[in-house]
């Protein structure tokens, strides 16, 4: 490789986002994240708006901050966020209204109305997905139940990172792993499916054309450029679901390994070559999801941290304060351990104003120890949460027929000890971790494939193993946690 290629990662993730440079020598890829961001949601009038406007400043100021170090030469630049939310847009290519989050209220009820016109195990045969009110599918037929006039302006549906895609350059299209988060492609026939489309009242055509990972769109429009201090610069689709990015960074060969990417939702997966649907993966609550190159995940979301999220959130209104991490581990590690467990899923732990009474309620109604401490209820939400990493490997074992030799462990959990050393424990299954940015690391490792500077994926997992550390955690204290887990399988 003649010169060092740098490539601009904008990740924007439930809560928070952030650009960083991806330098590669040819050998070996190095991160230096330059802008970190929130990315904020607030209530209007009853309804859960995501700050867009806000979203596109701060990768506006991740370009500029590029430029300001390392130049207006830039090999390309790419998006990925979370799947699901979406942004309409006019016939002009105007916005019509901020985007609304996946949480909101709206959707309540209305995945049991479009069971209605489409059964759920036919949606599952059809699309490979499973139902969830937070699916973009529910959200807009939501729309449609509501009499929304949003609907009748709308000429095109983007999900949110190819939303910001759209505004840095003026094309529009959909990259393939995020509209498999829909709810609306048909995993048989590689496109969408138009019946199940027709179900949300959008009109004909709103969905764009599916576009591969590493798909460059286009440019930067010149206002943006000259504006962030850039030349000409390609603006790539990666794997713009972040998920199927963080995967794609895994270092991981062959097929006898699992995947967790950690987050505020977690997700349990294996890499599939073709989609796996039937009665029995309907059952089992698994989905399939777009990967890279051809591949699917086949998967399971979890609640992830959205338990003790609430929790920490009720404990910082109280002490007008925020939490940090380290302190975090540090009350969960003073705590008696496999004492009590939750469902992370329970709709009532993320509904709740009061996370903490909500967990106490559940187990005072299961007949369990109460949480006296706060370290109770951070321990608890973590042994609980792995736990559900344990159900869902045994569920993809199952469907797969596959030996789960390896997991590895993506994303924000990897870079806790505690944390990895737990999920090593409770699946009874060796845990390589990291690398933990997975999100931005596959994100710019998809750029280097779609300019020709990497040739595969699998030469993109041994440039990620070659760059980056993933220690291994072994097992620990086997009959405690399966003891733990024969509870814990009794209460979910």
């Amino acid at each position: 490789m003649a010169r060092q290629r740098r490539y601009v990662a904008l990740e924007f993730g439930v809560g928070r986002g952030e650009a960083a440079v991806g330098l590669f020598d040819g050998k070996t890829v190095a991160i230096d994240p330059i802008h970190a961001f929130p990315i904020l949601s607030t209530g209007m009038l009853g309804v859960e708006y995501w700050d867009f406007p806000g979203m596109i400043i701060n990768a506006k100021l991740g370009l500029r901050g590029y430029s300001a170090k390392y130049g207006s030469a830039l090999d390309s630049v790419a998006c990925s966020s979370w799947g699901v939310d979406f942004g309409l847009l006019d016939k002009t290519g105007q916005l019509l209204a901020n985007p609304v989050h996946f949480m909101d209220k709206r959707t309540l009820g209305a995945r049991e109305k479009l069971h209605a016109v489409i059964p759920e195990r036919s949606l599952h045969l059809k699309t490979g997905a499973q139902s969830r009110r937070q699916n973009t599918l529910c959200q807009l037929f939501s729309l449609a139940k509501s009499g929304s006039p949003l609907l009748d302006k709308t000429a095109t549906v983007l999900l949110m990172a190819d939303l910001v895609s759209y505004f840095l350059t003026g094309t529009a299209v959909q990259e393939y792993t995020l509209a498999t988060t829909t709810g609306m492609y048909d995993v048989e026939n590689g496109d969408w499916s138009r019946d199940v489309v027709s179900a949300t009242k959008i009109p004909a055509g709103a969905v764009p054309d599916i576009v591969a990972p590493g798909t460059v769109i286009g440019e930067i429009v010149d206002a943006a450029a000259s504006e962030c201090g850039l030349g000409m610069v390609p603006v790539i689709a990666p794997a713009s679901h972040s998920i199927a990015g963080a995967v794609a960074a895994a270092p991981a060969a062959g097929d006898e390994w699992a995947y967790i990417v950690s987050g505020l939702w977690d997700q349990v997966g294996v890499e599939m070559p073709t989609p796996l649907v039937n009665d029995d993966t309907f059952a089992a609550g698994l989905a399939n999801e777009g990967g890279v190159d051809g591949n699917f995940r086949l998967a399971k979301t979890v609640a992830g941290l959205v338990p003790l999220v609430g929790c920490l959130k009720a404990w910082e209104r109280q002490e007008g304060r925020e939490f940090a991490a380290e302190e975090v581990l540090v009350l969960a590690g003073a705590a008696r351990p496999l004492t009590r467990f939750i469902d992370p899923n329970l709709p009532s732990l993320y509904d709740s104003a009061d996370v903490p009474e909500a967990i106490n309620a559940f187990l005072r109604e299961t007949g369990q120890p109460l949480a006296d401490t706060r370290g109770d209820f951070i321990r608890l939400c973590l042994e609980s949460l792995v736990l559900s990493h344990r159900r869902a490997i045994a569920q993809l074992a199952a469907a797969t027929g596959r030996r789960i030799r390896i997991l590895h462990l993506l994303g924000y959990g990897a870079g806790h000890p505690l944390f990895c050393q737990m999920v090593a424990d409770a699946t009874r299954i060796p845990v390589r971790a990291g690398p933990a940015r997975a999100k931005a690391i596959g994100n710019v490792l998809m750029q280097a494939m779609a300019l020709g500077d990497i040739g595969s994926l699998s030469e993109a997992r041994e440039i990620s193993s070659r760059s980056f550390e993933a220690p291994l955690y072994e097992p620990r204290n086997g009959a405690e946690w399966d003891e733990a887990y024969g509870k814990f399988v009794k209460l979910i």
